[in-house]
């Protein structure tokens, strides 16, 4: 734990030398349950030795720091790996040999999101770098369908309620109707008599 603490302090504070640790992308964007490479690079000298090199990888959250990838003295470190990235990171050997380190992150999650730091440390220089990820979540390719709503026996005797209240009330229109056009084209009696 405290080397883990002076490792990160030393790191942060300033590029000693000409070693740079460098992110290739300083933000990246993804889905839920997608894959990510996340990368950087960093300087290399080709008569380095392999266990001088230290890498130790995390993503800041508001509760704690959670490990991404380790390396301590040439050697990958999974027990340390927070139990978040298990099984889920993998670091290219080859790449590293490069002085690149590139973690392929399978499966995201929305809790992937977050500043990622990746600090580097070997017997010629120590750097590091970061770079924000966001996940959002996966939108739904096809939206389940809402079932078919039968109405309820008491509907539809509301139903039957307003389509027989609105006949009779059509009803009750044509006989007014009715009613005036027989009173006025109606002839009397007396009509006739006069005539």
């Amino acid at each position: 734990m405290i080397f883990r603490i002076l490792l990160l302090i030393s790191l942060t504070s300033c590029v000693c030398g000409t070693f740079v640790v460098k992110v290739t992308q300083t933000s990246y964007q993804a889905e839920e349950n997608d894959n990510i490479t996340l990368e950087w690079m960093f300087t290399t000298k080709p008569d380095s030795s392999s266990t001088s090199l230290y890498i130790f990888c995390e993503l800041f959250t508001d509760v704690k720091p959670l490990i991404l990838y380790h390396v301590h003295e040439g050697v990958e470190v999974s027990e340390s790996q927070d139990g978040q990235f298990a099984g889920r990171v993998q670091c290219d050997k080859d790449a590293l040999r490069e002085g690149r380190i590139r973690l392929h992150v399978s499966r995201l999650r929305t809790d992937d999101s977050g500043l990622y730091l990746c600090g580097v440390k070997t017997d010629y220089g120590e750097s590091s770098d970061r770079c924000q990820l966001n996940v959002t979540a996966a939108v739904d390719q096809l939206k389940p369908q809402k079932p078919t709503v039968r109405p309820q026996p008491e509907s539809r005797g509301r139903i039957g309620l307003y389509v027989g209240l609105t006949a009779a009330a059509v009803l009750t229109v044509c006989a007014g109707l009715y009613s005036a056009f027989r009173h006025c084209f109606t002839i009397t009696k007396s009509e006739i008599v006069a005539v």
